[in-house]
């Protein structure tokens, strides 16, 4: 069996491998390092848990350990899809060269600029970052990529299924042509093959394990179930997520909860806190820094359950998970693998539990067709059922209201109806929506009294209803005929210019 002392890493580099308790690399790490250390490009397929982090982390340092960085001029480059993700990359960065003397940065969102650039500025080995914050950097002119002698892209696909690869392909062409580049993902789409096929130089291929497939360690199961109302499925998964996770018991030391959209995240973490379990949310819109401390206390046991949009599926390195659970199943085949690749990592077992309503079905199709195998079912929790919110059958529509519509809100109807006397009686208190007869006749009641006829002529009623109330305000229609009246109002006195007439033209026979 190989061990990594086989691997000609440098000393300093072995000594921190050693203390951190490692000994046999995982294959990956076997077979990507020794070409990798040779100089040449790296073509690196594994599946998600099996080390690829340590694959380019530590022959960039055994490679990185001759020379001097310059300011604003990185040495290395690492691309990373997350924030998340490039921390960890920075944190196995200061595992693996805490014996060495080269320094890194980190560049992701939701840090100051300020800070980055002091770092930038001093000049750095090994520069991590995010693409976007990697470009905003780039285009202040406080970044060279000109210096980049070996470059890193981790996570590949992900960065593919985030829209990510017009960036890649930018901070390609920013980096010289002789760079080495060490190029890793679990999977192969065809762009990401066009992407290799055009900035890779003949790299060496290590695929250690079939694309997308599943980890024997990870133990997985499928629960189905068909609510009885579809606007209370959630609520339904909610309750039987949580009879799982009872009915796990101390098996499940801790889990990572995986929804589609962020929302479901705060509300699926926010019922297990009120039925008294220690959860917290993480999804891109919280803030860096709590999300952060949300993935610190979970690390170090502070929190037991962790529920997580797709931002936290890929590359988080935490390696005791004991369990994953699917709320929701993913949208795409392959976050499946992502997913349950947080648990059962470096040789431990691991537990999968998927939930499924029948609207889920195309996605189950599509995450057996990729894994190529059938996840096996598995039963509800004996004694589970659900509440009687959850089974309660549909309202039925009322006859008196039409299909979809909003119910009237209290006091609506008393506020609008009135009552109203025919014929000396007094009619009913039903409202006047209801009755548009009686609509008319108060419309009808209501109306002002028809004008007396009068004929003088409209300017001479026109001056008198001014001259009887001039605090009223004239009616649109009478200001417009008023602009046709003559002006009047030019005082006593009226200058002889105005009153003398304009000379008649000569005729052409006078001249």
């Amino acid at each position: 069996m190989t061990k990594f002392n086989d691997l000609k890493l440098d000393p300093r580099v072995l000594q921190a491998i050693a203390e951190a308790g490692y000994e046999n690399p995982t294959p990956i790490q076997a077979g990507a390092i020794p070409p990798a250390l040779e100089g040449k490009d790296v073509l690196g397929i594994a599946q998600t848990g099996t080390g690829k982090t340590a694959s380019f982390t530590l022959p960039m340092i055994t490679l990185l350990s001759k020379g001097r960085a310059r300011a604003r001029m990185p040495r290395s480059l690492v691309l990373a899809p997350t924030r998340e993700l490039a921390a960890q990359v920075a944190e196995n960065f200061d595992v693996y060269a805490k014996h060495t003397k080269l320094t890194k940065a980190l560049l992701i969102g939701g840090v100051s600029f300020g800070e980055q650039d002091k770092l930038i500025d001093r000049g750095v080995d090994v520069l991590i970052a995010t693409p976007g914050r990697l470009l905003d950097h780039f285009e202040r002119g406080k970044l060279l990529l000109t210096g980049v002698q070996i470059m890193v892209v981790d996570e590949a696909d992900r960065m593919l299924d985030m829209g990510f690869i017009p960036d890649i392909e930018r901070i390609f062409q920013l980096t010289p042509f002789t760079r080495q580049t060490l190029f890793f993902s679990a999977t192969m789409a065809p762009e990401i093959e066009r992407i290799t096929n055009t900035f890779l130089h003949t790299p060496v291929k290590i695929e250690v394990a079939r694309q997308a497939t599943t980890s024997e360690t990870i133990v997985q199961r499928l629960i189905q179930i068909t609510p009885a109302r579809k606007d209370q499925t959630a609520k339904a998964k909610r309750e039987l997520l949580r009879a799982v996770i009872k009915a796990e018991g101390a098996a499940c030391t801790n889990a990572i909860l995986f929804c589609n959209r962020k929302t479901e995240v705060d509300i699926v973490a926010k019922s297990l806190k009120t039925h008294g379990f220690n959860a917290a949310p993480i999804h891109g819109d919280l803030d860096q820094s709590q999300r952060m401390r949300t993935l610190d206390d979970f690390r170090e046991g502070r929190l037991q359950y962790l529920v997580a949009s797709d931002v936290a599926a890929r590359g988080l390195d935490i390696p005791a998970v004991s369990h994953v659970f699917n709320f929701d199943l993913p949208s795409h085949a392959e976050d499946y693998v992502h997913r349950i690749g947080r648990t059962g990592r470096a040789g431990r077992k691991g537990t999968a539990i998927s939930i499924a309503t029948p609207a889920d079905q195309k996605y189950l199709d599509q995450i057996e067709a990729l894994v190529k195998k059938e996840i096996p079912r598995g039963e509800v929790p004996e004694g589970f059922a659900l509440s009687e919110a959850a089974q309660k059958p549909p309202r039925k529509d009322d006859g008196a209201k039409g299909r979809g519509a909003r119910p009237a809100r209290p006091g609506r109807e008393e506020k609008r109806s009135r009552p109203i006397k025919e014929h000396g009686q007094e009619a009913s208190m039903a409202p006047v929506v209801a009755e548009p007869i009686l609509v008319a006749e108060v419309t009808e009641a209501l109306a002002p009294p028809a004008p007396v006829r009068n004929d003088s002529r409209p300017d001479d009623r026109k001056r008198e209803r001014r001259s009887d109330n001039r605090s009223e305000r004239p009616e649109r229609g009478e200001r417009r005929d008023r602009r046709e009246e003559p002006v009047v109002g030019m005082g006593d006195h009226v200058p002889d210019f105005l009153m003398r007439g304009l000379p008649q033209a000569k005729a052409a026979g006078d001249a």
